[in-house]
């Protein structure tokens, strides 16, 4: 798989460099007909919330549940050997855990932020692709969660940005632009397994696990993570 399109991509990525973790970042990810059934959903221009989502799970070719057009959930599917591709390259020890997929389409408003975190356990790669507008703010990456030698993944529509997540290192951020609605779908590869993500990260179970499952509360009533 070709990691960069041009040279200026690669620029961009050698900016990021002084992070623990590793990032991919591909632009052109989706195939046009699929990039532009996403585009022309209208929901995007008329979220008034902070966050919007429309979920799907899907494993083969088997929808699990969703709130996304079957059709769309399922077109979108093909793109798993890629994926899996992916997290080969980025994370191999973590390949054999997988259990399904996610996407998610994420409507954030423009005043909108979703503060530092390092995404939960079940996610064995995180991914995101930006679709509209053509100008907005990318994904922010840093070291730790107080945002310490934070990098930012410029906004492009089409280009997809790819992590295998770690317990408390993979720290990253997102948030409008405050002039338009950020659209972007989420592209997840996750595990039901999660006690041996833990044992594949070589990271303590009992506290990860507390983490994963008071966070929810913690960001819904305070709007911050642990």
């Amino acid at each position: 798989m070709k990691l960069y399109k041009s040279m200026r991509i690669q620029k961009k990525i050698m900016n990021i460099e002084k992070l623990n973790y590793k990032i991919k970042v591909i632009d052109d990810f989706l195939e046009k007909e699929d990039y532009e059934k996403i585009k022309k959903l209208k929901i995007h221009t008329s979220s008034n919330k902070k966050f919007a989502i429309y979920h799907g799970k899907i494993v083969g070719d088997k929808i699990l549940e969703s709130s996304i057009d079957n059709n769309l959930l399922l077109s979108l599917n093909k793109y798993h050997d890629k994926a899996i591709n992916i997290l080969k390259e980025l994370c191999p020890e973590k390949v054999k855990l997988y259990d399904y997929s996610d996407f998610v389409i994420i409507v954030t408003n423009k005043n909108a932020r979703f503060p530092f975190h390092d995404d939960t356990p079940n996610k064995l790669l995180s991914g995101v692709i930006y679709i509209h507008p053509e100008q907005n703010k990318g994904t922010i990456f840093s070291n730790d969660k107080k945002g310490k030698e934070k990098k930012t993944i410029s906004w492009k529509q089409n280009r997809a940005v790819f992590f295998s997540r770690r317990e408390r290192e993979t720290w990253h951020a997102y948030e409008g632009d405050g002039i338009n609605n950020r659209l972007a779908l989420v592209y997840n590869l996750n595990s039901n397994r999660i006690k041996e993500v833990y044992k594949a990260e070589k990271k303590n179970y009992f506290f990860g696990n507390l983490r994963y499952k008071i966070n929810p509360y913690i960001f819904k009533f305070f709007n911050f993570t642990i």
